[in-house]
């Protein structure tokens, strides 16, 4: 993983001092553990990233706005977005709210893709591609994941 992105995880981190993180290896790891219940994975992109791609069960939360009324509050929630900013804000508002188990991932769907994890859309497809938000945040993706987009 290039420096720039290790700086930009640390940097989300003192930016989001009460928000727990949860690497991409735990978070598959305990997706593959049929001895726990999965959590609820939320992503905080927009419409035109979240239809690129998105992690296998995920449901969209607008990130300028997000509705959380549906979701139980003591159940386990991973929020993820492109690198982990917005997502951590996200998990921060959870908080605020009363939301007692709540994760960011750490790296988001970037490192999740570049690690050459699952990525899906709404049609349960697998897919390879990733939105890479735009031209400078997308060099954070390995070059073969980042799909074309208009800017």
């Amino acid at each position: 993983m290039n420096l720039l992105f290790k700086l930009l995880k640390l940097w989300i981190r003192i930016q989001f001092p009460t928000v727990r993180s949860l690497s991409t290896q735990n978070l598959d790891l305990w997706l593959q553990d049929p001895a726990r219940i999965p959590p609820i994975l939320l992503d905080a992109r927009t419409v035109p990233e979240f239809t690129v791609s998105h992690l296998k069960t995920a449901q969209r939360i607008d990130p300028r706005q997000p509705n959380w009324k549906h979701l139980p509050k003591n159940f386990a929630i991973v929020v993820y977005c492109s690198v982990g900013y917005r997502s951590a804000r996200v998990a921060q508002q959870l908080q605020k709210h009363g939301f007692t188990d709540v994760w960011n991932l750490e790296g988001s769907i970037f490192q999740w893709a570049n690690e050459a994890r699952s990525l899906y859309q709404n049609n349960g497809r697998l897919v390879r591609s990733v939105h890479p938000y735009n031209a400078r945040w997308g060099k954070l993706l390995n070059p073969e994941l980042r799909a074309a987009i208009d800017e």
